[in-house]
């Protein structure tokens, strides 16, 4: 038979008394033992010497009472009992100490004696399941009696209470879809991914890497997570977002850390900096694999130590901000070429999630023509819709392999934009769809560098491959490597790139390294990623969340 087992500490003023008087009044921890059909088997009373007396007292007086209870007196000590730091170290370092055999023993944690903070502390200790228990409450009878009052068992286990464990399923669906911006998105691999994104933003302050190609909406949705974070009253400063690409040499110094006046040419006054402005709230790094080698060094100790000097200064500047990184780029790849630093991809990586593009979630592709429809309304004050025949050759193309959408949701929203404006009487026509179609797919040959045929295979590989390498290729093998080629040229990353050539194959593989399958296919041709010409060139910012 599982035993009934109470921690809490003396009471000192509660618990106290002297002579038969004291059987007049209420005290807490003797009265816990003087309800019939609730055995307390042992009380592990804790008490700081001072008050051991008190405490025999109180033993005696349960010993009279409750003769089955056993009384053990554990002596703890506090310099100051309304200390957090001193009373949490005590209790804490009881608890680590404390044999706990939950198989025989029902813990209950006592928190109606000590001072408040030691109720906060007993509290905390409880939640975090340092004393496997549940919480105890007791209290006085309410019309002045010898009665010994009631109790009240606490379980802080939230599953159990159906009401309360609803409310934060609903709280939890309403982060998600405040962090998809409402759009009732069906990829599920996304959904899932925005379920760990919105736990992790509001349980934690560590670094965050948004990784994924130009125009998937890492800069849109860092801003929704410090508007998340802010609702939740978890970030008090501001939201501050800066693109690494656009930021060079002291340029880049200053603008993240600051100057003092006269630091070079030009500093004509003191300038704090971007990490200071952030003091309190987010800083959003975009791009971070722009950044040069001694910035990162900087931001590593920024935000390692929360401190950093600003340009020509002699005395430290101080920020605690959390910090939010995105990029297009593989910054394992950077790093094994010298151009990032690992010791800040360790720092950054602790979460990391990479939002897939638009080609990749043509199931979304209806809930986010919705949205840039509903956006548009907004922004112009006048509601545009499809008729049914041209919506209907919209979704079919845009949902198709060939809308290649190099551009993501930036490209989906300039085509809602241009088809809206090209209907004045607020309906888009299937002529005005047929016309935008005709342009996205110009825009993106021209953006391939591709317009109407493909280049000759041999004069692309000519380019890169020896003459030997040449009168050795099969036609077959020449083919292959051409559009490899044309791939990686098309892609921001290496990993991205091999998303599209191995999209098929890589549905049946349990584990999935696409940038390590195209790396070593390039390398049977002595090739590698920063050979190839035009890989990688720098993306302009983000503009939505989808």
């Amino acid at each position: 038979m599982t035993k009934k087992t109470v921690i809490g500490l003396l009471g000192t003023n509660l618990d106290g008394g002297a002579g038969a008087n004291r059987w007049n009044d209420w005290r807490p921890t003797v009265s816990l033992c003087q309800h019939e059909g609730w055995l307390v088997d042992r009380l592990d009373l804790l008490v700081e010497k001072k008050f051991l007396k008190l405490a025999k007292v109180v033993a005696e007086d349960i010993a009279t009472v409750s003769p089955e209870t056993k009384v053990v007196l554990h002596q703890v000590h506090f310099r100051d009992p309304w200390a957090f730091e001193d009373v949490f170290g005590a209790l804490y370092d009881f608890a680590r100490n404390y044999r706990f055999n939950t198989d025989d023993h029902e813990y209950l944690v006592h928190i109606t004696t000590g001072t408040h903070v030691a109720q906060i502390c007993l509290y905390l200790l409880t939640e975090s399941r340092h004393f496997p228990a549940k919480l105890l409450q007791s209290s006085p009878a309410r019309k002045r009696s010898k009665e010994p009052g009631q109790v009240n068992v606490i379980d802080l286990d939230l599953s159990k209470y159906d009401q309360l464990a609803e409310r934060f399923h609903v709280e939890q669906r309403e982060g998600r879809d405040f962090l998809k911006s409402g759009i009732a998105t069906r990829n599920k691999k996304f959904n899932r991914m925005i379920e760990q994104i919105e736990h992790v933003s509001i349980h934690c302050r560590d670094p965050i890497l948004l990784t994924g190609p130009t125009g998937a909406g890492k800069s849109q949705l860092a801003r929704r997570i410090y508007e998340l974070k802010k609702l939740r009253r978890q970030a008090a400063g501001h939201f501050v977002e800066v693109n690494c690409a656009t930021i060079r040499g002291d340029t880049a110094m200053s603008a993240l850390f600051g100057h003092k006046r006269g630091a070079f040419t030009g500093a004509a006054t003191d300038r704090k900096g971007l990490l200071v402005e952030a003091d309190g709230g987010m800083l959003f790094l975009d791009e971070i694999g722009e950044l040069g080698l001694d910035e990162q060094a900087m931001l590593l100790r920024a935000i390692e130590e929360k401190q950093f000097m600003p340009v020509g200064s002699d005395r430290e500047a101080k920020s605690d901000f959390q910090l939010i990184c995105g990029t297009n780029r593989d910054l394992g790849d950077a790093v094994r070429m010298g151009r990032f630093r690992g010791d800040l991809l360790a720092r950054i990586n602790l979460w990391s999630f990479a939002l897939p593009g638009l080609a990749e979630r043509r199931d979304d592709i209806e809930p986010n023509i919705a949205y840039e429809l509903q956006r548009l309304a907004e922004r112009v004050g006048k509601e545009v819709r499809f008729n049914k025949e041209a919506y209907r050759r919209f979704v079919d193309f845009a949902a198709s392999p060939d809308a290649r959408w190099h551009g993501n949701f930036r490209d989906l929203n300039a085509a809602i934009s241009r088809m809206a404006t090209m209907s004045p009487a607020g309906r888009i026509t299937r002529e005005t769809v047929d016309g935008e179609i005709a342009r996205l797919q110009q825009t993106w040959n021209d953006a391939s560098g591709r317009r109407g045929d493909d280049p000759d295979d041999t004069s692309l590989l000519e380019q890169l491959l020896s003459e030997d390498q040449l009168s050795t290729l099969d036609r077959f093998d020449a083919v292959q490597l051409a559009e490899v080629i044309r791939v990686c040229q098309r892609s921001r990353s290496l990993s991205d790139a091999g998303r599209q050539l191995f999209a098929a194959s890589r549905q049946q593989r349990r584990k999935v390294n696409d940038a390590d399958r195209l790396r070593k296919y390039l390398l049977k041709f002595d090739l590698t990623w920063d050979l190839l010409p035009q890989c990688g060139a720098n993306p302009h910012d983000v503009v939505g969340l989808h």
